[in-house]
């Protein structure tokens, strides 16, 4: 899932009954004439992990130590929008695995493995893969995703040659095998190692290894100089773990680290201002939205629902607590993500047709209701403030309900929340995996009891359907239904906002919002 050079054009070759797709390592980013790898870089991040278990890691520092320490069979590749670099999730590269063919019935895939070496000095071998993959099976975080993705069996041919076998055919199949969660162990390594080696220690082929980590201070990773596509150009990086965003902002101001994340959206400009530094705002998959649960009155009124969508500030949301570092969601499913589609979506700010939506629902004078708010964001405390101003002037009283994070996420869980707002992120940029997630009825994280049995009915269409346009409209008829369903509001997409030092280069953002530090330099 590296996804960070410009691989040469892929071969594909049709074969009998089966499809080739080949690759080569060489790209533009590759490290090639004299390498200066004494360099070393620093970036400030917000918590310092729970894991390097790829598939366990659940938090952004731990899924960043994963990716940069082990590799996928197959990544992404990259393209440039405004001016950026981000990932292009739907052109899929080769990584350890360098070429593969897939069945005709698109049930069977066969990878052939490059030559690599694990940092042991192992090779990756096929036993390696098999390992792995039954690895995130038997997980606790990672193994809904090998369900999802929908594989049967694994299988080693031969000490290069890798089977997987699906339960049926998957259009997101390649895309979920680029995630850090399905990166390739060294089996032979972790065997001799306690049952929980790899909460504490890598045991990856990728570009560093993890040398030392306490999640209190930092992690500091050294280049692989024998990394199968050549030594990274930066040496050592240090990840320093800075709780508090003003002082990350202060950090990168002063010049004492080279990056730095989750800039808040109120200091965007002032670093701006820095002639020594870069911001980098680009759109994400993190969505925000105000979720209803739709088995408690009145929220079970589809009018009361579309009522609330439209006595939403909008504008001050976006303007006000976000510093335009976001944009109006007007979707189900991010804009960034292919099948989007506006189309349904009517709701803006307009108390007056928020009033008669009410008096159809038969609340003329409104109603009272109680909103939990998760700690650990200002914006959603801002957030929740604005909104409970407007409806007030709509005759409907939100009382909101301050809740601990840890306290908040089991009962979102448990759904025993009448509504809050949340934020969620697709790593896999694909409708299927959002919507069959979040508004599938069965869907693994559908918190709200969403239940529309003729989006179930799509969505289930669109899962076995081969042709990509045919697919996309079966989403887009799906976020037609969810909109005029209206089981959330749609609040806001976030940019995902970095702050660099001029002289670094090579950042590019990922849908899992994991830098990749093997294309950066300075």
């Amino acid at each position: 899932m590296l996804g960070k050079k410009k691989w040469m054009s892929s071969l594909a070759v049709l074969l009998t009954g089966a499809l080739f797709v080949t690759g080569c390592a060489s790209n533009a980013n590759s490290n090639q004439g004299n390498q200066d790898t004494r360099k070393t870089m620093t970036i400030a991040y917000s918590d310092g992990g729970q894991t390097l278990d790829p598939a366990e890691a659940s938090d952004l520092t731990s899924d960043t130590m994963t990716m940069n320490a082990y590799d996928q069979l197959v990544t992404y590749g990259v393209k440039t929008v405004d001016g950026n670099q981000k990932a292009d999730t739907e052109d899929i590269k080769p990584m350890l695995a360098s070429e593969w063919k897939v069945s005709a019935d698109g049930k069977t895939y066969t990878f052939i493995l490059r030559d690599a070496k694990f940092h042991s000095g192992n090779p990756v071998d096929a036993e390696s893969v098999v390992y792995s993959m039954n690895h995130v099976k038997n997980s606790q975080n990672g193994s809904f995703m090998y369900q999802m993705a929908s594989i049967k069996k694994v299988t080693a041919k031969d000490d290069k040659t890798v089977v997987i076998e699906l339960n049926r055919p998957n259009h997101m199949f390649l895309q979920m095998i680029g995630m850090y969660t399905f990166s390739i162990i060294d089996g032979k390594t972790v065997k001799t190692k306690p049952k929980d080696y790899l909460k504490t220690n890598t045991a990856g082929s990728g570009p560093y290894k993890v040398d030392s980590w306490d999640p209190a201070s930092q992690a500091v990773l050294s280049a692989n100089t024998s990394y199968w596509q050549g030594a990274p150009k930066i040496s050592k990086v240090t990840m320093k773990f800075i709780k508090e965003p003003s002082n990350r902002v202060m950090l990168l101001n002063k010049g004492d680290v080279d990056l730095a994340i989750e800039i808040p959206p109120k200091d965007v400009d002032s670093i701006k201002k820095n002639a020594k530094l870069n911001v980098t705002s680009t759109p994400s998959n993190r969505i925000l939205y105000f979720a209803f649960n739709e088995k408690v009155k009145p929220f079970d009124n589809a009018k009361v629902r579309q009522a609330i969508n439209y006595a939403i500030p909008y504008d001050q949301l976006v303007h006000d607590v976000m510093y335009d570092q976001a944009k109006q969601l007007k979707s189900s499913i991010p804009s960034s993500m292919p099948g989007y589609t506006e189309d349904g979506f009517v709701y803006k700010h307009d108390l007056n047709k928020a009033k008669q939506l009410l008096k159809e629902a038969g609340l003329p004078n409104g109603f009272t209701f109680d909103f939990t708010l998760g700690s650990g964001f200002d914006d959603w405390k801002d957030d929740a403030v604005l909104i409970q101003a407007e409806l007030r002037k709509i005759g409907v009283t939100m009382n909101i309900k301050p809740m601990a994070r840890p306290e908040f996420l089991t009962a979102v869980n448990q759904k025993t929340l009448t509504t809050y707002i949340s934020k969620w992120t697709s790593f896999v940029n694909d409708p299927g995996y959002h919507l069959g997630l979040l508004l599938y009825s069965k869907g693994s994280s559908n918190a709200f009891s969403y239940n529309n049995a003729q989006v179930d009915k799509l969505w289930e269409q669109a899962e076995i359907e081969k042709d990509k346009q045919k697919r996309e409209a079966l989403y887009k008829q799906m976020q037609v239904l969810i909109n005029a369903d209206a089981p959330w509001v749609y609040l806001y997409e976030y940019n995902r906002v970095v702050g660099s030092k001029k002289e670094v280069k090579g950042y590019i953002t990922y849908p899992d919002e994991c830098i990749r530090f093997f294309p950066l330099s300075k």
